[in-house]
């Protein structure tokens, strides 16, 4: 989720003139709930990284710092007003404040998982940090899965796009790196649903064999 009018060609032209700036700002507005293209800046980054234009570390840090600086202000503007918030854009929705309140609690009984993984997933890079915020997962446990999660996606992204984007045009590494975000959406969707699914399980079993037997068996 981004704005489409900023085209690749822009987004490039931006990372040159404004360098690790560009980076940290893209997906640090990203984190903090903006829908701007930051991991796309973030892997353009990376490929000027690969190219010499941009030192590998200094990229690397600014993808780090962004992500972990622009998820903290999500959770905490989460936290003390995005419920009101919440509640006013689900009420011009039609959206009633009890179905609000299960969504906030079926995010909080997976805030760790959705913030870890949430960074793979642009959908929830975005609203991940301002959610946990509104479920009010503990700030601490929230920076450990915050710093964690974004420590890693930010090393996968840079990396990739520093080594593959010597051999591939950036087009094409984007497009795979596209897919690859597809596929971290499955795993996010299985963490967060696998697991309830077989604690159902759990529960229902035990039920079926504690019926009592009729007579005659």
């Amino acid at each position: 989720m981004s704005f489409e009018f900023l085209s690749l060609e822009t987004i490039q032209e931006i990372a040159r003139q404004y360098g690790y700036w560009a980076v940290f700002l893209g997906i640090a507005l990203e984190s903090l709930g903006i829908p701007l293209p930051g991991e796309t800046i973030t892997i353009v980054g990376g490929f000027l990284g690969g190219s010499g234009e941009l030192n590998y570390w200094l990229v690397l840090g600014s993808a780090i710092a962004g992500t972990v600086l622009g998820g903290t202000c999500g959770y905490l503007i989460g936290k003390l007003g995005g419920w009101a918030l919440l509640l006013r854009v689900g009420g011009f929705f039609r959206v009633s404040e009890e179905q609000l309140t299960e969504v906030k609690q079926q995010f909080s009984e997976n805030a760790g998982r959705a913030v870890f993984f949430g960074r793979f997933v642009a959908f929830l890079r975005i609203f991940a940090s301002p959610m946990a915020g509104i479920a009010e997962m503990p700030f601490p446990q929230f920076m450990l899965y915050n710093f964690a999660g974004g420590t890693v996606w930010a090393s996968v992204m840079v990396t990739l796009a520093f080594f593959f984007g010597r051999i591939v045009p950036l087009e094409q590494l984007i497009g795979w790196i596209a897919k690859l975000g597809i596929v971290a959406l499955i795993i996010v969707v299985a963490a967060l649903f696998i697991p309830k699914w077989l604690e159902s399980r759990k529960f229902k079993q035990p039920a079926i064999k504690d019926q009592p037997s009729t007579p005659g068996e």
